[in-house]
């Protein structure tokens, strides 16, 4: 074994080892100073015998050290005292709105940083809910008066505790507030690159706005610019039901079919340069949509697959996506537990680099015509690695997934053309953005059609009965039974 080849491996995998046991039990600093003992051990067993295996086991050992190190220097972050001695009593704090709004179907949610309480400085995040109108931008300085809470586990429909508090914590937020009184005291705080970037997103959404009705609208949105604006839960639910759900929000299919659209019409360039391109129109395009967490990951993810379909070094882009996922797990150690997005990612694209070239010997049968074979394998790559993390975060099987996914992809690329086109000649003149928004709803109507017809088949997914895997799970699962959350 090639210890120039392999050492990577052992010391990322030790290093997301130490981060998942961190995770869910606190290990304690006399355990880690034992696991740095054991690597040193090791490295001394490997100067004496000079086997492989020792500096393995002293690179997996070190690694996982350090994932449980940097874990812990994490969770050092829990708020502000002065906030804690406030929890559950009515407060008035000063904060800035530093994220999009999330407009839900019954509610706005705002990411606030909060500057002061009661004259007294604080620096931290909290989650803000509050009714859709009146709408509040990125950028807003507001007053909040009301009562400060600490999110806190809850069960989901299905019976499945669902971690709020790490939920939340993972993207720096400790603190809630649930219909507070809400004062717009400023505007234009904020990032101005930011800020400007949303601005033009707002207006491009109220642009197409103007020609295609609701819900598509929202879904278009979503497919283009990522735009957080609620497609209703049933809605919702039937996009789950039918396994496409993930086109409904900016993911990395999304940003790859924007690179790929643009390497196919630059194909006549020298092939350097068209790979460039399609790279560098991720990185604009995760500009546009405000770069937020979610973004840059799929981002990431997204360019990987690009290089590795345009290099053909599998082995060597698993290496790279390993090494990527090392440098987001190191910066935030709490999205290898907490983050469903980061998680279903990073195993969408191991699929997609790994089992989807190989699936395409088996799919011959399957026209070429309209990309529908690529569709085929992606899918089924991407749902089978995906597979068991989607049941036991959901507990839901879709089996109707492929015929939806196989009859709805093909035409995403093209919506994603024409709905940009229509908000882009919409800027310059109304009426002739028409043409291209007829196509546009067209599409996009055929979308939400197959996604009602498939979902109202019977047994169209599955449920399966989740259950906890950790005695804490189980406790906290006792503990709120009974118990209704606002933020469910």
């Amino acid at each position: 074994m090639d210890i120039r080849r392999q050492w990577i491996y052992f010391t990322i995998g030790g290093f997301g080892l130490g981060v998942l046991l961190r995770s869910f039990f606190d290990l304690g600093f006399t355990f880690t100073l034992f696991l740095v003992f054991m690597a040193l051990a090791a490295l001394c067993l490997c100067v004496v015998s000079r086997t492989a295996v020792a500096v393995f086991a002293a690179l997996f050992l070190l690694g996982l050290a350090l994932g449980v190190v940097r874990f812990d220097m994490v969770d050092l972050a829990d708020g502000s005292p002065y906030l804690d001695a406030h929890i559950e009593k009515s407060v008035t704090l000063h904060a800035v709105v530093i994220d999009e709004p999330d407009e839900r179907e019954t509610n706005t949610k705002l990411v606030v940083r909060i500057k002061d309480a009661g004259n007294v400085p604080v620096d931290v995040k909290a989650l803000v809910t509050t009714e859709r109108y009146p709408r509040y931008s990125y950028g807003d300085t507001l007053t909040l008066v009301g009562k400060l809470t600490r999110p806190s586990p809850f069960l989901t429909d299905k019976g499945k505790v669902f971690d709020y508090r790490m939920y939340l914590k993972k993207e720096g937020i400790f603190y809630t507030m649930y219909n507070p009184t809400i004062d717009r005291i400023a505007v234009g705080g904020g990032n101005p690159v930011k800020r400007e970037l949303f601005a033009l997103k707002r207006k491009f959404l109220e642009q197409i706005g103007r020609v295609i009705e609701e819900p598509q609208v929202s879904l278009l949105g979503g497919l283009v610019v990522g735009a957080k604006r609620s497609l209703g839960e049933e809605l919702l639910n039937d996009f789950r039901t039918t396994g496409i759900v993930h086109i409904v929000v900016l993911s990395g299919y999304n940003v790859t079919i924007v690179a790929e659209f643009i390497m196919r019409v630059l194909s006549f360039l020298p092939l350097i340069l068209t790979w460039s391109l399609g790279v560098g129109s991720i990185i604009l395009f995760a500009l546009i949509t405000g770069a937020g967490a979610t973004i840059v990951r799929a981002s990431i993810m997204a360019i990987l697959v690009i290089i590795a379909r345009a290099t053909g070094r599998t082995y060597q882009i698993t290496r790279a996506l390993l090494l990527a996922g090392f440098v987001m797990v190191f910066y935030n150690p709490e999205i290898l537990a907490f983050d469903s997005s980061f998680q279903l990612s990073f195993m969408a694209t191991v699929g997609l680099i790994h089992l989807a070239p190989k699936l395409e010997q088996y799919f011959g049968w399957v026209p070429t015509r309209w990309q529908l074979r690529e569709f085929a394998t992606a899918t089924i790559s991407t749902q089978l690695f995906v597979l068991p993390l989607l049941l036991y975060k959901m507990g839901q099987l879709s089996i109707v997934a492929l015929p939806v996914n196989l009859l709805v992809l093909p035409t995403v690329p093209i919506t994603m053309l024409t709905g940009f086109l229509t908000g882009f000649v919409g800027f310059f003149n109304q009426i002739l953005s028409l043409p291209l928004a007829y196509i546009t709803d067209a599409l996009l109507s055929y979308q939400l059609f197959v996604v009602e017809v498939f979902s109202k088949i019977p047994f169209a997914s599955v449920s399966i009965e989740t259950f906890p895997l950790r005695s804490e799970e189980r406790r906290v699962g006792k503990e709120c039974r009974s118990r209704w959350s606002p933020y469910h």
